[in-house]
């Protein structure tokens, strides 16, 4: 349950650094609470299908992974992200990925800051 709580953490703050960074990911809400809250339903959202859908995908383009010698994330990571925009849509949550160039950029902000974080926070299999 920890470790969930801490990917949730991490997933948060990543999506909310590409947020801050990038014009074309948005985030709107009539108040900050309510800002915050989609942000966390939005990173659940994120982490569902990253833990989901991401390793079908990983396993179907396996060639492509060889192929292109792992280059094939970037876009794996991208079409997650805009996955999640389009899902967050469907349950109505004010979070939106402009294009799929912003979702490639979103996707490598959101990689470095995720990481950065499961380095620094704690985990249950320390």
């Amino acid at each position: 349950m920890k470790n969930f709580v801490v990917k949730t953490i991490a997933n948060a703050a990543a999506l909310a650094v590409a947020i801050w960074l990038l014009k074309d990911i948005t985030l709107t809400g009539e108040n900050t609470g309510r800002k915050a809250l989609t942000l966390v339903l939005v990173a659940l959202i994120f982490g569902v299908v990253n833990f989901v859908v991401k390793p079908v995908v990983k396993l179907l383009s396996f060639p492509l992974f060889i192929l292109t010698l792992g280059l094939i994330t970037l876009v794996i990571n991208a079409l997650m992200l805009l996955l999640t925009s389009w899902l967050a849509d469907k349950f109505h949550l004010a979070f939106h990925v402009e294009g799929f160039w912003t979702a490639v950029l979103g996707g490598v902000i959101i990689s470095i800051v995720s990481w950065a974080l499961h380095v620094v926070l704690p985990d249950d299999q320390d």
